[in-house]
């Protein structure tokens, strides 16, 4: 959709640019360090904000490493964490934060990954140096950097780009005129590059044209959905929860891509009589979500949201309890890598020196 603003906007995006460039110059002539770290570290990030689908990548990425073996430990900015400083989410043995002090994605990651270390810190070398001294006795196998592309201070032994091929590609533009944080062309920083939310083969063709000009390796992968997870109503503490294809909903979310959660849940057959979108990390107020269920008691419809937003919500049970009174759900999303698995996996185990 053209932006009416654009055009306004570009001299900001020419100033950003600007800024971007010079950093990265400074980088590439060592005119700013980039650190070791004493852990082998993975980064996974994109060049534009948001909605290229990385958490669940983080996730499959954690998952493949506890199935081998290694025990990894994640550290994340925690976007709009009411926390500050280095804090530790998760030792890899009890969650010891909510979304509120971790943030929504990040509190998501540590419950669906019990297993994995979580640290939240806005400079990732101070996080990287409080695992190597706190879990000194039994050190983490990998570091994995979240949305971390943009962050060249530390150095990495494996560096992932995720592009959004639902997105614009060589049309697309800088913030804040567009989403892009940097120029494509430097994707070529990146180790491999991985094609995400595939659902146009002709369009992710023209897309992996351009792609391939970098040489480096490609993985391809889409969306799929998980499980439908009920929270409140007579079925949350039952397995015989109703089949998607019988409820009736109001969908709510507050995500960079929320189109996508719509396809999702008519992929599984709900009836979404009616949506309510925020912007992506959007505070929920009370206010906002006494709206949303007064419109499906209204409208008699169940609540239906994504798992983000339910990890967002729980860190705060004040909310929870606003929209309970109805049934509600959240629908687990999930990276289905479909083109490329054994070269993602080849190289997350050399990252790891296996």
């Amino acid at each position: 959709m053209h932006n009416p603003f654009s055009l306004l906007l570009r001299p900001f995006a020419l100033i950003y640019l600007s800024v971007a460039q010079l950093r990265n110059a400074l980088f590439d002539r060592k005119l700013f360090k980039s650190w070791r770290s004493p852990i082998p570290v993975v980064s996974i990030g994109n060049l534009s904000a948001g909605g290229t689908g990385k958490t669940p990548l983080v996730d499959l990425v954690v998952k493949y490493y506890l199935s081998i073996g290694c025990k990894p430990a994640i550290i994340s900015r925690g976007y709009q964490r009411e926390s500050k400083g280095v804090q530790l989410v998760s030792d890899g043995q009890k969650i010891i934060l909510s979304s509120r002090e971790a943030g929504d994605e990040t509190a998501m990651l540590a419950w669906n990954n019990p297993d994995a270390i979580v640290v939240v810190s806005e400079k990732r070398k101070d996080a990287v140096t409080y695992i190597a001294n706190r879990f000194a006795q039994r050190l983490p196998g990998v570091i994995i950097l979240d949305d971390a592309f943009q962050h060249r201070a530390i150095q990495r032994n494996l560096d992932i780009a995720v592009i959004n091929t639902s997105e614009p590609f060589k049309k697309a533009k800088m913030l804040p005129e567009g989403r892009l944080r940097e120029p494509l062309k430097n994707l070529s920083r990146a180790n491999l590059i991985i094609l995400n939310k595939i659902t146009d083969e002709k369009k992710a063709g023209l897309i992996m044209k351009e792609v391939e000009k970098t040489g480096l390796p490609v993985v391809k992968a889409r969306v799929k959905n998980g499980e439908l997870i009920c929270f409140s109503g007579a079925f949350a503490t039952s397995d015989e929860a109703p089949s998607p294809r019988s409820l009736n909903a109001l969908a709510f979310a507050g995500i960079a891509a929320p189109e996508n959660f719509l396809e999702s849940l008519k992929k599984e057959g709900v009836n979404v009589a009616a949506h309510r979108f925020f912007r992506d990390h959007e505070h929920l107020s009370a206010k906002k979500l006494q709206a949303v269920r007064r419109e499906a008691e209204k409208k008699g419809l169940s609540l239906i949201t994504t798992e983000k937003d339910y990890f967002r919500m729980l860190g705060r049970p004040e909310l929870i309890r606003i929209i309970t009174s109805r049934p509600c759900y959240y629908l687990k999303i999930e990276t289905d890598i479909f083109e490329g698995k054994e070269i993602l996996h080849s190289m997350l185990k050399t990252a790891i020196g296996r």
